[in-house]
């Protein structure tokens, strides 16, 4: 049965409105497409967007700083899950979920009957995602994560990156997030010409001024209803050149420098990887759970690999429990991440010679602490009469019992999991070197060593630390441990 897509496209005259919703309109497929023009603030645009009587199987709520460059169709029909993030590539932070939300019509309906909470000071810096956060808890679902080939925040007008940077700046007075946006200042300052990352830097510094740390909800919220004014304002006062007016053949260049291996034609609605550009090999990310498993899959797909992370349809359940390991996957994709194929890696290269296999790792002290708090709330076996959910614990028990020889966490138990995995790895790949590469994200690898590994050129952006709030509250507390570890060392 063919699902019905309902879109709501949300402008405040972004530079790119016209292009991105003639993009989304293409990629999406929309039956009826809701225009929210210019309403603000976004807690307002919110609530207008909860006031569509909607008549769907799901809503894709999307901004117009977002420019969709591949077919989201064909992902949107066979999807089921209540609610996908999608992962974009954002000009300030690399790859980040944001700016494009795959939302189960059921889930809006329950968003709808939530009044929005008074002085909440999250709800009034992502009104958006206080709502939804609240109506998946009720309905006891969870969220999931999709990359698609998304840019978010380039060719933005000068007030509109003032106005975005000055909230983000308000967005991250936590300690992990301050850390997140010095790290981004500190990459901004590799291009000392880019416009956008100077009055990116100016939003940040006058916002730190305007708004103090104990500002209240109220104050916080009075300042986001003035930021448009206060952004125009801020620009008016510099020497600014004056933006021409978009076009596709810029978003195809720079589409070009971001993935070049995809032959765009923007606007002709031809937008698909050439065939002497496609993958010639397949790659494995053969890393344990919590390794880092979903940054290597972002980064994958920065290069041009088309993977897919942890697949949980009954498909692959049936031929993991039949020891199909051609899967059939893999006739759609270049390669599959996480445990599906950690055990599996010596099959996987008999029947596909050539493939790259990566295994990505961490203090095995930290591992642990990290799979402790991810077994926490995920048990083995769950009541649930809902289909997919059914065939997710399938896979998640048939995988737990496979990886690590037990469904609950056992420290004792994984621990030597991870300690066996790490040398049978190394030892069935050791005499060659050009099939494998062990890469250790946590501990600040990324592109230098995957993009030789893959002969791909080097890429210029932050590498996706997918989880970073985790994982740098484990660096930041466990330093001198991940120094010491003989098996990382």
């Amino acid at each position: 049965m063919t699902k019905r897509i309902d879109l709501v496209f949300r402008t405040i005259d972004e530079r790119t409105s016209a292009i991105a919703l003639d993009l989304a309109i293409q990629q999406i497929k929309p039956n009826r497409v809701h225009l929210i023009e210019n309403v603000r603030p976004f807690s307002a645009a919110v609530q207008k967007m909860l006031q569509i009587d909607y008549d769907c199987d799901f809503v894709v709520f999307m901004d117009a700083d977002c420019l969709i460059l591949e077919d989201l169709s064909k992902f949107l029909q066979r999807n089921s899950f209540p609610y996908v993030d999608c992962y974009v590539l954002d000009k300030f932070r690399g790859h980040i979920h944001q700016g494009v939300h795959i939302t189960r019509i059921d889930v809006v309906r329950e968003m709808q009957k939530i009044e929005p909470p008074e002085n909440d000071e999250k709800y009034v810096l992502r009104p958006e995602s206080r709502l939804r956060s609240f109506a998946l808890s009720n309905l006891k679902f969870k969220k999931h994560f999709k990359s698609f080939r998304i840019l978010h925040d380039y060719f933005q007008a000068y007030h509109h990156v003032y106005a975005k940077l000055a909230l983000r700046e308000l967005r991250s007075r936590t300690a992990v997030n301050r850390s997140e946006l010095e790290a981004a200042l500190k990459y901004w300052d590799n291009y000392p010409d880019d416009l956008d990352f100077k009055i990116a830097k100016l939003a940040i510094q006058n916002t730190q001024q305007d708004v103090a740390l104990e500002a209240t909800p109220a104050e916080i919220d009075a300042y986001i209803q003035r930021l448009p004014e206060i952004a125009e304002a801020a620009i008016a006062t510099l020497e600014l050149p004056e933006q021409p007016e978009l076009t596709y053949a810029m978003i195809d260049q720079q589409t070009r420098q971001v993935w070049p291996w995809q032959l765009v034609n923007l606007g002709g609605g031809s937008l698909q990887m050439p065939a002497e550009a496609q993958s010639s090999f397949k790659v494995f990310g053969i890393g344990l759970s919590r390794t880092g498993t979903k940054s290597l899959t972002s980064a994958l797909h920065v290069l041009g690999f088309k993977m897919i992370h942890y697949p949980e349809d009954e498909t692959t359940f049936r031929e993991l429990a039949e020891g199909h390991y051609q899967f059939s996957l893999l006739q759609q994709f270049d390669g599959i991440t996480d445990i599906t194929v950690s055990a599996f890696y010596p099959q996987l290269d008999q029947l596909f010679p050539g493939s790259k296999f990566i295994l990505t790792i961490r203090d095995r002290e930290q591992w642990l602490d990290a799979m402790e708090r991810h077994y926490a709330n995920r048990p083995a076996f769950d009541l649930s009469d809902v289909p997919e959910q059914e065939i997710h614990m399938r896979i998640r028990r048939f995988l737990r019992s496979t990886v690590y020889g037990c469904y609950e966490f056992n420290r004792d138990r994984m621990a030597y999991v991870y300690d066996l995995h790490y040398r049978n790895t190394l030892d069935y790949f050791r005499d060659r070197p050009e099939s494998l590469l062990v890469l250790n994200i946590g501990a600040g690898e990324g592109w230098q060593q995957l993009c030789p590994f893959l002969g791909c050129p080097m890429i210029e952006q932050p590498f996706p630390f997918i989880k970073k709030q985790t994982m740098l509250k484990s660096l930041l507390n466990d330093e001198a441990r991940l120094m010491e570890n003989p098996v990382l060392s």
